[in-house]
């Protein structure tokens, strides 16, 4: 980007063209930047319960150096270092690649983890892009080197409660009760707080909360908050959760019979995720996430489906979605920062960051611009329902790939 305002459609030709041979010379007539590369201390739970995640936004990472280079004439060295899906080891790990010379950390999904890598950010006044993570409590602290190019849980659950709305209406169906399930790590106690103050103000949903139940997203067993969930009766499943626990939730469903009208997530990780369908198979079809997503016709979009085409063949970006894009635009934002700063010191760089202005994306929403807390507004969400082994977008209309079928298959009102 030869600077954060001209549009980079023309440069997303040439990086596909780019793609298109392995050793091509860059494409563009980019002037480079500072000397040296960028180096950018990637942070993610590649192994404990959010694993799978966290491996699943490590292709966001892998992909970024190559295609950013294309875009931005930016070298980006990776420093990969795994959080274990551990609020300590992630503060850690974060400390260790601030000394081995990171200039930018970028990651952690988790919010916990991010809560605890931001105040190491803070105190050794290194920049911090956050990939995922929606806490709002992370950038309410003052912060000046934390950024967050992700909704907060508050806007997740606006975006997530709204498209619910329009899936009842697009189905012409009116459930009057729900179940809320949801994981009790710092995550899901940000989106119960956001649900309990949002719904009851929102008139044109026409269901109630009859119980909440939380559980432990490291739980082995769910078939006491299932069967206590099933008691209630309740019209459908409202469920914030993350991927192991999905899997085992939905098992025990099945186990004991429960068949509500829907499982519907108003913005979490889990039931789109590529393990998911794995494990489940076509018990995976017709639960709904709805969640932040690629926009399948974005300028940026063809650029990553091509470079995940050439580094990972077998996997797609449609079962990894929010994960790789997320990822891929946060050390994207590093880079362009990095061109226009021209220096590594860590105060340069945080102010250069702080001036991100980027009109074209991979996800759905407005352009990426942090506000004075540091957090990029205007993301958006899509309403995903898994169908034949893929989640696909059902809403918003004008997005969508396919029609939203609710109540699932086979239910049977009790």
């Amino acid at each position: 980007m030869t600077d954060t305002h001209d549009p980079i459609r023309r440069r997303v030709n040439a990086a596909l063209a780019g793609l298109a041979g392995a050793g091509a010379a860059t494409p563009f007539n980019i002037a480079r930047a500072q000397s040296g590369k960028l180096k950018v201390g990637v942070l993610l739970p590649r192994s404990g319960v959010q694993g799978f995640i966290g491996q699943s936004c490590q292709i966001g990472a892998e992909i970024a150096p190559n295609l950013v280079k294309d875009l931005t004439g930016v070298d980006v060295e990776l420093m990969n270092a795994d959080t274990e899906t551990n609020v300590d080891v992630a503060r850690s790990r974060a400390e260790r690649l601030v000394q081995e010379g990171a200039h930018v950390l970028v990651g952690p999904f988790d919010s916990g983890a991010a809560a605890a890598i931001a105040q190491v950010a803070e105190q050794r006044s290194i920049p911090f892009i956050i990939n995922i993570a929606a806490a709002p409590q992370i950038t309410e602290q003052g912060y000046k080197f934390v950024f967050r190019n992700f909704p907060t849980a508050i806007d997740l659950t606006r975006n997530g409660l709204s498209l619910i709305g329009d899936l009842f209406r697009a189905t012409s169906v009116a459930p009057r009760t729900a179940v809320f399930m949801h994981v009790n790590d710092t995550f899901g106690t940000a989106m119960n707080q956001g649900i309990s103050r949002m719904l009851p103000t929102l008139t044109n949903l026409p269901f109630k909360v009859v119980e909440t139940i939380s559980y432990d997203p490291a739980a082995k067993d769910l078939s006491v908050e299932v069967a206590k969930a099933k008691a209630t009766k309740a019209d459908f499943l409202l469920l914030v959760c993350r991927l192991n626990d999905s899997i085992l939730l939905r098992r025990e469903m099945v186990k004991q019979r429960w068949n509500p009208m829907g499982v519907i997530s108003p913005g979490s990780p889990g039931m789109y995720e590529d393990q998911f369908f794995k494990a489940l198979g076509k018990l995976s079809d017709y639960c709904i996430s709805n969640n932040p997503w690629y926009n399948p016709k974005g300028a940026l979009t063809p650029a990553v489906i091509a470079a995940m085409a050439r580094q990972y063949p077998k996997e797609r970006l449609v079962t990894h979605g929010a994960n790789v894009s997320y990822t891929f635009e946060s050390i994207l934002i590093a880079a362009d920062a990095y061109k226009r700063a021209r220096s590594f010191d860590g105060k340069t760089l945080a102010d250069a960051v702080r001036q991100t202005n980027m009109t074209e994306r991979v996800v759905l929403g407005g352009p990426i611009r942090f506000n004075a807390k540091g957090q990029v507004e205007g993301n958006l969400s899509a309403c995903l329902q898994n169908r034949d082994g893929r989640p696909a977008v059902v809403l918003p209309e004008n997005a969508a790939e396919l029609k939203p079928v609710f109540p699932m298959p086979g239910y049977k009102p009790a």
